[in-house]
């Protein structure tokens, strides 16, 4: 086992020293899949235990991710279609985000990294939305940051560019455009800077666990011409190693943007 521990460890450094800084991506963005799986497979089905392994996955995903000087990143956590499942599975994980949140403040301070909340909070117990408003705002105190986190909570992607075609509606309106005239006035630019987190890049990749080749509306505006990395472990299970190799296969990738 030791000597495993210490082949895995060289050859993470290997993989790392061997990427290429300026094709590395400045947005990634990560669908955070497998906890119930993982749940079944390796904690006897207790579902708190999985998803306090994922959240301090995510914890070293940023740790990383800083390290490497990446840009942006968005993990999305919780997706609206998940609200469907039994409070069984649901209020643990509630309980289990927002002490992530709360986590969260001291981590953006020793990374140093701003922090966007997005999604449909409002369908959310008051608790996790008031963790996730407060540690917006103490994050928001820090100065100089390196990186940008997103944290997509009760989000989804087709709900998210609605949401900016409202917003993009209201905004002509009050400017004064007619409305016999908004048909014509909204364009693409006007509904990129309405989504969630307007300040933030397209996504240059998508990263999603658990084996599932797809991306269930994840990001659908801002992924248009992202690569993507489907791995196989489930999310509390995710190594440092898998986040290299896709970085790896990514900054190979001759990247054409819809050329």
């Amino acid at each position: 086992m030791a000597l495993r521990r210490t082949l895995y460890r060289y050859y993470e450094r290997r993989l790392e020293r061997s990427l290429p800084a300026d094709r590395l991506p400045q947005h990634i963005g990560v669908i955070l899949d497998g906890h119930r799986r993982f749940a079944r497979a390796a904690t006897d089905g207790e579902y708190r235990a999985s998803y306090e392994a994922g959240m301090a996955k995510l914890e070293e995903l940023l740790a990383w991710c800083a390290d490497l000087e990446i840009g942006a990143v968005t993990a999305w956590v919780l997706s609206t279609e998940n609200l469907r499942r039994p409070a069984i599975e649901l209020e643990p994980y509630f309980e289990v985000l927002t002490e992530l949140f709360n986590r969260l403040p001291l981590l953006a301070e020793q990374l140093q990294f701003n922090l966007t909340v997005s999604g449909s909070l409002d369908l959310l117990p008051p608790s996790l939305v008031l963790a996730a408003k407060q540690a917006v705002d103490e994050v928001a105190q820090l100065r100089d940051p390196r990186m940008s986190v997103n944290i997509a909570l009760c989000y989804g992607g087709r709900q998210e560019v609605v949401d900016a075609c409202r917003s993009l509606v209201a905004d002509l309106l009050a400017e004064g455009v007619a409305p016999e005239n908004l048909a014509e006035s909204i364009d693409a630019k006007g509904l990129a800077g309405n989504l969630y987190a307007a300040d933030f890049p397209d996504t240059d990749l998508v990263i999603r666990t658990s084996g599932e080749s797809r991306l269930s509306g994840f990001l659908l505006w801002q992924s248009a011409f992202a690569e993507f990395a489907f791995v196989d472990p489930y999310w509390p299970a995710f190594r440092k190693i898998d986040l290299l190799r896709a970085l790896r296969d990514f900054s190979r990738r001759d990247r054409r943007f819809g050329a």
